[in-house]
C-alpha cells in the first residue's frame, strides 16, 4: 500500500493549470489529467515511478525483476542469459554425479552458442583487449563504454578489415578520451598496447574521419598537470606554466603545433624561472614523450615572443 501511495505522490507532481480556464488540473480515475472546473482533458497521466516492488520478506530489493542494464562492453549487450558457474542447487546442496557432468556440458555448449558468427568472435576478442588496455590506463567505466561503442561502429563500417584489432581498440580508446577531455598521449596508450604510436595515430585519424567524430583539438593546458606530476615539481611550477599558456603570444606560437610539445616547453620554461626546481630538457622530454629537439625549438620560440633573455634564465 505504501508503494502505491508513493507512486501516486510522484504522479501528482505533474499537476498543472488548465490551459483553457486556468482552473486546477487533477488526475481522474481513468488516469487522465482533467480540469476540475471545465472538464477539459489535458493529457494522459504517466507513472514515472519504479516498476518493481520491495516485499516484506526482502525480495525485490536487488531488482530481481530485471537484470543488468545494456552495455557495449559485452558483445551481445548483456541481454542474453548465462548459466552460472556454481555447482550448488537452489537449496544450497552441492550438485554431484552425472547431473554435475551434464550441467558442465550444458554450460559449455551454451557459452559456445553465444558466439557463432565471425563478427561476434571479433567483438569478444576486441572487448577483452579493450578491458585489458583500459585497466592498465585506469580509465573509468563511462570511457570504456564509449570506446566500446566507437569500436562497434568502426566494425560495422568494416574499418577493422586490413587492420589489427589492437590498433582499432587503441584508437577507439584514444577517441573516447579526447572526446571527454581526458588527455592521454599516444605514447602512453602505445606503452600499454602491443601497437606502436604511429599505427595508433593513423588508425585514430581514419576512424575519426569515417565515423564523422566531432572531437575538438587537444589543448596544451590539458597536459601540464600530468607532466608536472611526473616531474614531481611543486605547485608553483604548475601555476606558472598555466599563467604562461594564458598569454596571447604563446597562443600564437601554439597554433598548428603539437600541444604536447608546447606544454613540455612551457613546463621547462617554468622550471627555468625557478632554478631551485630546475629540470633538464631530457627529464622533461621523458615525462612528456617528446624529443629534446622539440622542447628546445618550442622553448626558443616562446622566449623570443615573450622577450625573455635565455642567458639569464636558470641563473637567478
Amino acid at each position: 500500500m505504501e508503494e502505491k501511495d508513493n507512486a501516486q505522490v510522484e504522479i501528482q507532481e505533474d499537476i498543472t493549470i488548465c490551459m483553457d480556464c486556468a482552473g486546477k488540473v487533477v488526475e481522474n480515475m481513468n488516469g487522465e489529467y482533467e480540469c476540475g472546473a471545465c472538464g477539459l482533458i489535458q493529457g494522459q497521466a504517466i507513472d514515472m515511478g519504479k516498476d518493481y516492488r520491495t516485499f516484506a520478506d526482502g525480495s525485490g530489493a536487488n531488482n530481481e525483476r530485471h537484470g543488468m542494464k545494456k552495455t557495449y562492453l559485452l558483445h551481445d549487450g548483456g541481454l542474453s542469459t548465462d548459466i552460472g558457474r556454481g555447482n550448488k542447487d537452489y537449496s544450497g546442496q552441492t550438485i554431484k554425479g552425472d547431473f554435475r557432468k551434464r550441467l558442465y556440458r550444458l554450460r559449455m555448449h551454451h557459452q559456445r552458442s553465444r558466439v557463432q558468427k565471425s563478427s561476434e568472435r571479433n567483438m569478444v576478442q576486441a572487448l577483452y583487449e579493450l578491458q585489458r588496455l583500459a585497466s592498465h590506463m585506469g580509465l573509468s567505466e563511462s570511457i570504456r563504454e564509449q570506446a566500446a561503442f566507437i569500436y562497434k561502429k568502426a566494425a560495422e563500417k568494416k574499418l577493422v578489415q586490413g587492420r589489427s584489432i589492437e590498433g582499432v581498440v587503441a584508437a577507439s580508446i584514444h577517441a573516447a578520451c579526447r572526446d571527454n577531455g581526458i588527455h592521454r598521449t599516444l605514447d602512453e596508450i602505445g606503452r600499454h598496447s602491443r601497437i606502436g604510436r604511429k599505427e595508433i595515430g593513423r588508425t585514430y585519424r581514419k576512424v575519426k574521419q569515417e565515423l564523422g567524430l566531432k572531437i575538438k583539438p587537444a589543448q596544451p593546458s590539458g597536459f601540464v598537470s600530468s607532466f608536472c606530476s611526473k616531474l614531481k615539481v611543486p605547485q608553483v611550477i604548475e601555476r606558472e606554466a598555466f599563467d604562461l599558456l594564458s598569454k596571447p603570444q604563446i597562443k600564437q606560437v601554439a597554433a598548428g603545433r603539437s600541444p604536447t610539445g608546447i606544454a613540455a616547453a612551457v613546463v621547462y620554461l617554468a622550471c627555468m624561472m625557478y632554478p631551485e626546481n630546475y629540470r633538464t630538457q631530457r627529464d622533461v622530454a621523458q615525462a612528456a614523450g617528446v624529443t629534446e629537439v622539440t622542447i628546445r625549438n618550442r622553448y626558443n620560440e616562446i622566449c623570443d615572443v615573450l622577450g625573455l633573455d635565455r642567458r639569464v634564465l636558470g641563473k637567478q
